[in-house]
């Protein structure tokens, strides 16, 4: 059977040269907030994590549920990259907690921008630079 196509659909530009070889991320911080019910998981409101390109950066001595970050993970690609102003992933910042009665949530916050290079984040053979994490160290 044949699939209809959608009038709606745009062509894939994916393919297009990699001419410019940089793109661009937000940085985030994902910060515990009180939610409307009280909280039965150890998170502490204000505790918070960063995320740096492809790094989770923690604060000396701050710690966060694996369980919490389990559930936020999935979110966090895309939360750094460019999303249309209606689609949710842009408007939707409060993550519940993973456990049904705690009252605990995970705000995501887009905080900055930093630029990356594909030649220094890829591991396509041909293609691949000096890692980025790596350029101070020359």
């Amino acid at each position: 059977m044949r699939k209809k196509s959608s009038p709606n659909l745009v062509p894939d530009s994916s393919s297009a040269t990699l001419a410019e070889d940089h793109f661009w991320l937000y940085d985030l911080k994902v910060e515990v907030v009180a939610g409307d019910k009280p909280m039965v998981c150890n998170h502490q409101v204000g505790d918070y994590f960063l995320v740096e390109g492809e790094s989770l950066v923690f604060a000396k001595g701050q710690h966060f549920s694996m369980y919490a970050i389990a559930t936020i993970l999935p979110l966090l690609p895309a939360k750094q990259r460019d999303t249309d102003t209606n689609d949710w992933m842009t408007t939707d910042a409060d993550i519940a907690c993973p456990d049904p009665h705690c009252g605990g949530q995970f705000r995501i916050t887009r905080i900055g921008q930093r630029q990356f290079r594909h030649s220094e984040t890829t591991g396509l053979p041909g293609s691949r630079g000096t890692p980025y994490w790596t350029k101070d160290e020359s």
